[in-house]
């Protein structure tokens, strides 16, 4: 049945793009595949997936396009740079900007592709990380037409569980930036919590046990937790500079609607603060070294 499926396109080779191209192919979607390092699409090339070699070419045989990129800077870039995508698109495909990014700049470049070539844009900001996009379990928030995003919403029920309406192009962003806000927060504050259990003699590898089905309980905590604890740095799940950036991204849209965010503004400072002393590549279970006794 696979030839039923609409064929997709997607930029964006990295520790959440990776999974959920797997996914995707798994799934019998005919896929091509684009990264600026093209040796991270091998992999995929091995899978089934094609190879393009550029976002332009990826257009080329795709009735929708998916992002899954930094910031943005690169979705601009992707969007409308030399062969980029706007280059390539036509009216009637479709763009899923899995991304992260400001809602006013996504506003906008959505009205751009529109105006140069007609493609419509929907902004689909995921929450999970790695072993979400690996599961299939994200949370995907969605702003853009509501018919849109039914004719998507198949591709995105592979990826994740729950996809929600937020509103018009930019509601998704706007809603992940709160998601971030929290996340950030309760990062921040379990690595509090585990330097304070250590210093007090207590074994901090049992706080997420000990609390699991309490108020204090959450995702973050019992994925943290026991890694800060533990001091399991390694794999890198996710990036320090990618809360941060979110974090500054919330900050930003807070001052713009005149809202107060005493507490992001805070995490964004200490998050700043942990990514100067060489974290921001590593992942976001170091903060608790800022909190530790340095040797």
């Amino acid at each position: 049945m696979s030839h039923a499926l609409p064929s997709l396109g997607f930029a964006g080779i990295g520790l959440m793009g990776l999974p959920m191209c797997h996914r995707l192919l798994a799934a019998g979607y005919p896929l091509t595949v684009w990264n600026r390092s093209p040796d991270k699409c091998a992999a995929l090339v091995a899978a089934g997936a094609r190879l393009a070699h550029s976002p332009a070419q990826l257009c080329e045989a795709a009735d929708m396009l998916l992002l899954c990129l930094a910031d943005t800077a690169a979705v601009r870039e992707v969007v409308f740079g030399e062969q980029g995508i706007a280059e390539g698109g036509r009216a009637g495909q479709l763009l899923v900007d899995f991304s992260s990014l400001e809602p006013g700049a996504t506003r906008e470049m959505a009205a751009q592709l529109a105006a140069q070539c007609g493609m419509r844009w929907l902004d689909a900001p995921v929450s999970g990380g790695t072993p979400g996009a690996q599961a299939g379990t994200l949370a995907i928030m969605v702003g853009g037409q509501a018919q849109d995003l039914e004719r998507a919403r198949t591709v995105l029920l592979t990826l994740g569980q729950r996809v929600t309406h937020m509103g018009d192009v930019g509601a998704g962003q706007v809603t992940k930036a709160c998601n971030q806000m929290i996340v950030a927060c309760n990062a921040l504050v379990i690595a509090e919590v585990v330097a304070l259990a250590e210093r007090s003699g207590v074994d901090a590898r049992l706080i997420a046990e000990a609390l699991a089905g309490g108020f204090a309980d959450s995702k973050p905590l019992q994925i943290l937790a026991p890694q800060m604890a533990e001091r399991r740095f390694e794999p890198i799940k996710w990036h320090v500079r990618t809360l941060l950036k979110d974090l500054d991204g919330a900050v930003k849209l807070s001052r713009e609607q005149g809202a107060a965010t005493p507490l992001s503004g805070l995490a964004a400072q200490l998050m700043r603060l942990h990514g100067s002393q060489g974290y921001l590549e590593q992942d976001p279970a170091t903060l608790v070294e800022l909190y530790r006794d340095k040797p």
